[in-house]
């Protein structure tokens, strides 16, 4: 499959600037990184061209060769003249590359100093009722958090003493290892990249300057929710590290199985047994919904597995300008338990209705004439 030009990938003119280039790099990485489209099915994909366009004219090199001769000039396998991927010339694209991790994950790069991160995201299962999924309520919940020590005062440091300047990365959180050609940067192992170590760790904390406590938070379910959705309460899930901000807390709804009703979408399903008589002679009946009984009428000779709709007596969802139908399916019971009058009364009906023929039973008719002719 033939490959976007990385101007048109990255929106820009072939005459833009490093600058340009570079600005609209983080933007399209911000937008499409994984991490903040989770449910997109290819954010990924745009993820890694947004990368790869900005690798290639991020290097004065491949960006010359890319103007010349366009994908072959950087193409390894096509003899291009650039390299291909996994250059690191010019410093560009590793720069910018750090700068957008740095910017979705709260981390810091500017001074040297220890990397800041964000704070993990929580997910709490809050399990609900198929009328309060309709209908919207405000609940209450309870989740684990951390808040600072009261006795180090968030330091993680027992009092009267203070963290040290860590001698491993002299502060800055992070160390360079050297190997052959590539140089990389990582977390300092001895203080995990906050640049302090602590001598005497706080007894009540054990050094961490947090303690861990339940806290509750007020939750509005919005009318309509559906099963597996999720709310979205910013900053209430893990604190950040160094300083950085904390993650977010997802509440996702799990609805119990009804009773009566089945959902399908904004829809309801629901199963309606009648006696024989009433399906015979056709009558008014109750029907339950979520908002109260209705009444309606049902023909005369309605048959098992007949479907009425109500309309609007499903649920509105929350993005749905309207509320969806109930659907009723008709199952005609067979009375069990019958006294011997009530039998014989049975078979006086059915010797009735059989010398009537097919004007009763119009479905029996046709099934016997099939069976009759699958024989012959």
């Amino acid at each position: 499959m033939s490959k976007r030009d990385y101007y048109e990938v990255l929106g820009l003119a072939k005459n833009a600037s490093d600058d340009e280039i570079k600005k609209a790099y983080r933007k399209l990485a911000m937008k499409y990184h994984p991490d903040r489209n989770p449910d997109s099915a290819d954010a990924e994909e745009k993820f890694k061209e947004v990368k790869e366009a900005y690798e290639m004219l991020s290097n004065p090199e491949k960006r010359e060769a890319y103007d010349r001769y366009g994908h072959a000039g950087v193409d390894p396998n096509m003899g291009g003249g650039a390299g291909g991927f996994g250059g690191f010339g010019g410093g560009g694209f590793s720069d910018a590359f750090g700068d957008i991790f740095g910017d979705i994950f709260g981390g810091r790069r500017g001074g040297g100093g220890p990397q800041v991160y964000k704070g993990a995201d929580l997910r709490y299962n809050l399990e609900i009722t198929l009328e309060q999924a309709a209908h919207g309520f405000d609940t209450t919940i309870r989740v684990p958090s951390w808040d600072k020590c009261d006795t180090c005062h968030g330091s993680g440091a027992k009092p009267g003493t203070s963290p040290t300047t860590c001698p491993t990365c002299a502060g800055h959180g992070q160390v360079r290892m050297t190997q052959g050609f590539f140089s990389i940067q990582q977390t300092c192992p001895k203080c995990h990249g906050s640049g302090k170590i602590i001598p005497d760790p706080c007894s009540s904390c054990g050094g961490a300057g947090r303690i861990k406590r339940n806290k509750t938070l007020e939750v509005k379910i919005p009318a309509g929710i559906d099963n597996g959705m999720r709310i979205r309460s910013s900053g209430n899930g893990e604190p950040g590290t160094n300083g950085g901000p904390p993650g977010d807390l997802y509440v996702e709804i799990h609805i119990k199985p009804h009773p009566v009703f089945q959902r399908e979408g904004d829809d309801l399903h629901c199963e309606m047994p009648i006696s024989f008589a009433k399906a015979a002679l056709g009558g008014e009946i109750e029907v339950p919904t979520l908002s109260g009984k209705v009444s309606f009428t049902i023909p005369e000779g309605t048959q098992s597995g007949k479907t009425f709709r109500l309309k609007g007596k499903g649920i509105k969802g929350v993005r749905s300008g309207y509320a969806g139908d109930l659907f009723c399916h008709v199952q005609v019971e067979t009375p069990v338990k019958l006294t011997d009058k009530q039998k014989e009364l049975l078979r006086e009906f059915d010797r009735s209705t059989s010398e009537g023929g097919a004007r009763h039973s119009p479905q029996s008719k046709s099934w016997m004439d099939k069976v009759k002719d699958f024989f012959e």
